[in-house]
C-alpha cells in the first residue's frame, strides 16, 4: 500500500484490515490484536470519514498531523474525519492491547450527539493531548464500550440505532468529566502554560506586532506552547475561566483604554495599533467590554 488512503466506509475499513464483514454499516469496534495485518500498516498515512474513539493498554507508536506518540497503558485518544493518521511502528500479534470504535457520521445525524459532536473538543486534540485513565474510569469506558459491542451483535431493529448513540454519548461524556480530571491533575504544568500564554501576549504588542501582523490568532499561541488549538483554549478556559479569544481581547481592550486615556490620538489610529484593519469593529469590541465607545470613555475620563 502506498501514498495516503482515504477510508470512506466501515466497509471498505473492514476489506482494508482484512477482517469479517461488519455487523453494522455505520459502527464497528476492532480488537487491536486482531489487526493481524497491522505490520502491512507501517509508514502508511491514512485519512477517512470516520470518527475514531480508541483505547490502548500496551505500547504503540502512531505519528497523528505531524507530531509522533508513543501511546502506552491505558490511554484513550481520538479522530474525526479528514484527520490523517500514520502507523509508525506494528503491532505484536497477542501483545498488542486495545480496541477501537469506529462509526460514520450517518450513524449520529439528526440526534442530539449529532448535533453537538463539535462541542467534543478532545476530537481535535493532538496526540501528546490523550486521555490516560486510572483503572476504575477504565472500567466505565469498557462498559459502555460492552454496551455497543453487545447491541452491535444483535438484529438491527428500529432501537438500534438509539441504543447505539446513547451509549456513544456516554462514553464521550464520560471523557469531558475524565479530561477534567487530568487537568485538575496537571495543575502545576497548565499553570506554567497560562504563565507562558501570558507573556508571549505582552511580548506580541511590545515588539509591535499588532500594528504589524494584526490581531494574534489562538493557534499562534498554542503552536509556541506546542499544543493544539483546542486543548490550549480548553485549558485556559480550565484554569482562569476564560477560553484564549477573550484573554486576547480582554488585553487588547486594556491596552486600548491606556492608549485612549495617555494621548489625544484619533481613535482609528488606535484602532490600527491594535490590530484592526477596520476602526468600527475596534469601536464594537470595546463597547461590548465596557459598554462605552472609545470616544466615550475618552470624555467620560476628561469630565471627571
Amino acid at each position: 500500500m502506498q501514498g495516503i488512503i482515504r477510508i470512506k466506509s466501515i466497509s471498505q475499513l473492514h476489506r482494508l484490515v482484512e477482517t469479517q464483514e461488519p455487523a453494522h454499516p455505520l459502527i464497528s469496534i476492532m480488537d487491536v490484536s486482531a489487526i493481524e495485518s497491522g505490520k502491512n500498516w507501517v509508514g502508511i498515512k491514512a485519512t477517512s470519514d470516520l470518527y475514531t474513539i480508541g483505547f490502548v493498554d500496551n505500547d504503540c507508536g502512531v505519528q497523528y498531523g505531524r507530531n509522533i506518540y508513543n501511546f502506552v497503558k491505558g490511554t484513550m485518544f481520538f479522530t474525526a474525519p479528514d484527520q490523517v493518521v500514520r502507523s509508525t511502528t506494528a503491532p505484536v500479534i497477542d501483545k498488542s492491547s486495545g480496541w477501537m470504535i469506529f462509526f460514520h457520521p450517518d450513524l449520529i445525524r439528526n440526534t442530539p450527539l449529532g448535533k453537538n459532536i463539535e462541542d467534543y473538543h478532545f476530537f481535535s486534540y493532538d496526540v501528546h493531548e490523550a486521555l490516560h485513565l486510572s483503572p476504575d474510569e477504565q472500567k466505565k469506558i469498557i462498559e459502555c464500550r460492552n454496551l455497543i459491542q453487545s447491541e452491535i451483535a444483535q438484529r438491527i431493529d428500529s432501537h438500534s440505532q438509539r441504543v447505539i448513540v446513547s451509549s456513544l454519548e456516554l462514553i464521550l461524556n464520560y471523557c469531558i468529566r475524565f479530561y477534567e480530571r487530568q487537568f485538575n491533575t496537571r495543575t502545576a504544568q497548565s499553570r506554567d502554560i497560562v504563565s507562558q500564554f501570558e507573556l508571549l501576549l505582552r511580548d506580541y504588542y511590545t515588539s509591535g506586532k499588532f500594528a504589524e501582523n494584526g490581531i494574534p490568532s489562538i493557534e499562534y499561541f498554542a503552536g509556541r506552547v506546542y499544543l493544539s488549538q483546542s486543548y490550549f483554549s480548553d485549558l485556559l478556559k480550565k484554569e482562569t475561566g476564560y477560553p484564549a479569544k477573550d484573554h486576547i481581547n480582554n488585553f487588547i481592550v486594556e491596552k486600548a483604554k491606556t492608549l485612549l486615556l495617555g494621548n489625544t490620538s484619533d481613535i482609528a489610529v488606535i484602532a490600527y495599533k491594535l490590530g484592526f484593519n477596520y476602526p468600527h469593529y475596534f469601536s464594537r469590541l470595546f463597547k461590548l467590554k465596557t459598554g462605552l465607545s472609545p470616544n466615550e470613555y475618552r470624555l467620560n475620563f476628561e469630565k471627571s
